[in-house]
């Protein structure tokens, strides 16, 4: 492509210089007045010198323009010559321009070449190096591999023998605890029996204590019931009394106060032997907590949830066995009247065995 450039500027610079040189030798043949020879015979005439004057003036004046239009013809020609020696040595810098582009993109494509054939000299040395590292590596990998399954294969071998070892000491073993646990299933028998027998006995009588707190708790609650309808027969008597007694109000309502004070406490007392009932049929009763007495305090919800228990007083080995009583009834029966259950709310409760 470069080499078609070259030739075709080479060309019309040619081009250029022809069409010059032969507008050059155009005007010098068809400008210049060549003098004519005449072959008539010269004749005597009158000349008028006014005549001649003026034929003189107007020959110079054609002369002079003639002059003038060659004068500026030639200007034209050389400017024209001018303009096409500058487009010349334009075409001919950028014909040298074009060499020395041409020269510098060989000298660039030789030296690309040469790191080309470089790189690929050092590329197929390292891939040479790569393969005789792999071939390396390989080699190392199968060593490695046969030295581990020998090694597998001793530890194999001695993992047999070891299980073989444990296996006899486990059927050892095996017997030994066989035996021991034939020896201990026998005492153990006995022990349920003996401990069958002293459960019967207890539960016997627990039985019996619990049906006597059962009875001792169902008197108590008649006892509460029978003070609560006398107190509520009381106050009936009293308000009808003080409804009766419009003027004394005041008296009417200490008294209904005193009545109320009265019911408030009954049905607390009441409530309170119910839940010492209660417990002491969730005690577990061992024969060392009789006689013996635990107060327990406790802090129920308005609800009978309880929230605490507390030792209060009394037998300590009592007061844990209460308390787990406690926790096993959870939630303990409440009345209606509010002012009951604020009472029983926060209630010390004596426990004792019988």
């Amino acid at each position: 492509m470069k080499n078609n450039n070259y030739s075709a500027a080479v060309i019309i610079s040619l081009l250029l210089h022809g069409l010059l040189l032969a507008a050059l030798l155009w005007g010098t043949d068809f400008s210049m007045d060549k003098p004519k020879m005449s072959g008539n015979t010269i004749k005597a005439v009158v000349v008028d010198p006014a005549l001649v004057n003026q034929q003189a003036k107007q020959i110079r004046q054609q002369r002079e323009a003639a002059k003038k239009a060659e004068q500026d013809r030639l200007k034209r020609l050389e400017q024209q010559a001018a303009a096409l020696e500058q487009q010349r040595q334009a075409e001919e810098n950028k014909l040298r321009q074009l060499k020395a582009d041409k020269l510098k993109a060989e000298k660039d494509a030789r030296i690309a070449e040469a790191e080309r054939k470089r790189v690929a000299a050092e590329q197929r040395k390292a891939d040479e190096a790569a393969r005789i590292s792999r071939e390396k590596a390989a080699k190392a990998e199968a060593e490695r591999k046969k030295q581990l399954a020998q090694q597998r294969k001793a530890e194999e071998a001695k993992r047999k023998a070891e299980e073989q070892k444990r296996q006899a000491e486990v059927a050892a073993r095996k017997a030994e605890e066989e035996r021991q646990a034939k020896l201990a299933a026998k005492k153990k028998a006995e022990e349920a029996a003996r401990k069958a027998e002293e459960d019967r006995k207890a539960k016997v009588a627990a039985r019996k204590k619990a049906e006597a707190a059962a009875r001792k708790a169902e008197a108590a609650r008649k006892e509460a019931e029978r003070k609560a309808a006398e107190a509520r027969e009381k106050q009936r008597q009293q308000e009808a009394a003080l409804n009766d007694l419009f003027a004394g109000l005041e008296a009417e309502t200490e008294q209904r106060g005193g009545a109320r004070g009265q019911f408030v406490a009954d049905e607390t007392q009441r409530y309170a032997a119910i839940y010492t009932q209660m417990i002491q049929q969730n005690l577990l009763v061992d024969q060392v907590f009789i006689g013996k007495e635990c107060v327990i305090r406790m802090r129920l919800s308005t609800n009978g949830l309880v929230l605490d228990a507390s030792n209060d007083g009394g037998d300590a080995a009592l007061c844990r066995a209460a308390k787990a009583a406690v926790v096993k009834v959870s939630q303990f029966p409440m009345p209606e009247d509010s002012a009951v259950i604020e009472n029983l709310r926060s209630i010390r409760l004596t426990v004792s065995p019988q």
